[in-house]
């Protein structure tokens, strides 16, 4: 198992990789007694959120590159199957996205960590040819957002093929745009979500692979919804074997876990909840989905968070094909809650392993963030 994270050190943060036995204990033989932790420049801050295993063994960690005390940047780092920095890509192994006219810069959160409804994204995905797409949130001022997507080469330098200069900016009637996640369907079209506007309503968008918008695509390239008359957030899209979508996250106010199924032209499924997101809305406290991922059968397994209070646990579930939760896992009800601790227990990450174990990633807060990984039965 491969973890990215964000590690604290007395001169700040910093990126954390680390690789895990089958049974969860440290593999030695990786990097330093099973961890690498780093910078993507020296003397700046950092972190880590996700991490990819390429088809020739190399992995890709996506984080953030700490530019100064309010800003960040989109940062990648890539390592040989033993954890030591691959050359010829980047400068050492490293890669920080500086875009013209500084639009690849973020907002620094320096409250939360990430998964936290409103933090710092570092979304990632690669492509079959190898080249990598990452997400960025510039903003202009702080009511002035956009979203960026951002395409570079195997080797880390920008392809300027896409959209004719390497990025599109992601802004639907010149609203506000939040970007939180990333999807390439099968046929090698980019699907992005977030969110527009305020109060938001949820957004999805689809680009061709050339980077220029698939108008075919809901209307005009944009789908917009709202949540039973409320505010949302897309966190997640999983693609299903006959092209249908499903985007999970959460509504707003009050934030509950949201599900919405999309048919592959992006209108609404209309045999799934009426063509409506469906809301759970778990224990007293606020809830989400932060990751979900599409297994052979049709079913998706989503995976999030209690958020505010002493409700901060773990959450995790397993979807039908229709949508519906499946109320074979947990106890009868489709999902499962886990107290991990005393304080805040954040879920941010899922992977599914060939046996069928649900691995679940995040931080727990009890008087210090440390990084959890759990296991669950299928």
């Amino acid at each position: 198992l491969l973890v990215a994270a964000k590690v604290g050190v007395p001169g700040g943060s910093r990126f954390g990789l680390a690789r895990l036995l089958e049974d969860g204990s440290a593999d030695l033989a990786f990097g330093r007694q099973g961890s690498v932790i780093g910078q993507f420049e020296p003397c700046f801050e950092a972190m880590a959120g996700t991490v990819h295993v390429l088809p020739d063994g190399h992995i890709l960690v996506a984080g953030l590159h700490y530019e100064n005390a309010q800003q960040t940047l989109p940062a990648l780092a890539l390592f040989d199957p033993q954890g030591r920095p691959a050359p010829g890509f980047g400068t050492n192994g490293r890669c920080i996205v500086r875009l013209p006219g500084g639009l690849s810069l973020g907002v620094r959160d320096a409250e939360l960590p990430h998964g936290v409804p409103g933090a710092e994204i570092c979304g990632v995905c690669v492509q079959e040819d190898g080249r990598i797409l990452l997400l960025a949130n510039h903003h202009f001022e702080r009511t002035d957002h956009v979203g960026v997507l951002i395409r570079l080469n195997v080797d880390g330098s920008l392809d300027t093929s896409f959209n004719g200069r390497g990025f599109v900016i992601i802004r639907h009637l010149l609203m506000n745009s939040w970007i939180g996640s990333l999807t390439v369907q099968r046929d090698g079209r980019i699907l992005v979500g977030g969110s527009i506007n305020f109060p938001e309503e949820g957004l999805l968008a689809r680009y061709h692979t050339d980077g220029s918008l698939d108008e075919s695509f809901a209307v005009d390239g944009f789908m917009t919804f709202k949540a039973r008359g409320h505010g949302a957030q897309v966190r997640q899209i999983v693609q299903h074997e006959n092209g249908d979508l499903q985007c999970f996250g959460s509504s707003r106010e009050p934030m509950h876990c949201m599900a919405l199924k999309v048919h592959p032209n992006g209108r609404p499924d209309s045999h799934c909840n009426g063509g409506h997101p469906q809301l759970l809305k778990i224990g007293h406290s606020n809830c989400q989905w932060s990751a979900a991922q599409a297994l052979a059968d049709g079913s998706v397994l989503t995976v999030g968070a209690m958020i505010g209070g002493v409700e901060a646990d773990f959450i995790a579930a397993r979807h039908l094909p229709d949508g519906h939760l499946d109320s074979r896992f947990g106890e009868g009800n489709g999902w499962v809650r886990t107290r991990l601790s005393r304080g805040l227990d954040i879920a941010t990450s899922l992977a599914v392993q060939a046996d069928g174990g649900i691995v679940v990633a995040g931080y727990s807060l009890d008087g210090n963030y440390r990084a959890v990984v759990a296991r669950y039965l299928t």
